[in-house]
């Protein structure tokens, strides 16, 4: 019985952060430090596991390909578009005006493209114009 509401509690820690897990590692990471918290070893040992999951589908940068990616961003010069509002995960771009940008296979990012929203790096869903990640 203790088992079974351990691990219950630890994928209730990991379904509440597997959204906001970034990448494989990222999510690893998060999803196992959220799991010890709720439900301890074991917790850490599935929250580890499932965040990882999370975090690889999400197809986000990692934690540890931030600055890489980053650092590319500001290699290339990509000229930074002016948004009125809040840049945050969610934000619908606008139509036009935005130019999007691929990114490298190397960072296993697939679907998805880049631009630059008032001087920060985002992520974006190019259907829907919606950020998905914006790089810190």
């Amino acid at each position: 019985m203790k088992k079974h509401l351990l691990l219950s509690l630890a994928i209730l820690a990991v379904a509440s952060t597997g959204l906001q897990a970034q990448g494989i590692v990222g999510g690893a990471q998060q999803g196992s430090a959220e799991g010890s918290r709720a439900a301890g070893p074991v917790g850490g040992i599935v929250g580890g596991v499932v965040g990882g999951v999370a975090g690889g589908v999400a197809g986000l940068l990692g934690i540890d390909q931030r600055p890489r990616f980053r650092e590319y961003v500001v290699s290339e010069r990509r000229p930074s578009y002016r948004y009125d509002g809040s840049v945050v995960v969610g934000a619908e771009l606008p139509a036009s005006g935005v130019t999007y940008y691929e990114v490298p296979a190397e960072y296993g990012v697939r679907d998805y493209r880049y631009t630059v929203v008032n001087d920060r790096p985002v992520l974006v869903d190019p259907r829907t114009r919606r950020v998905i990640q914006v790089i810190e």
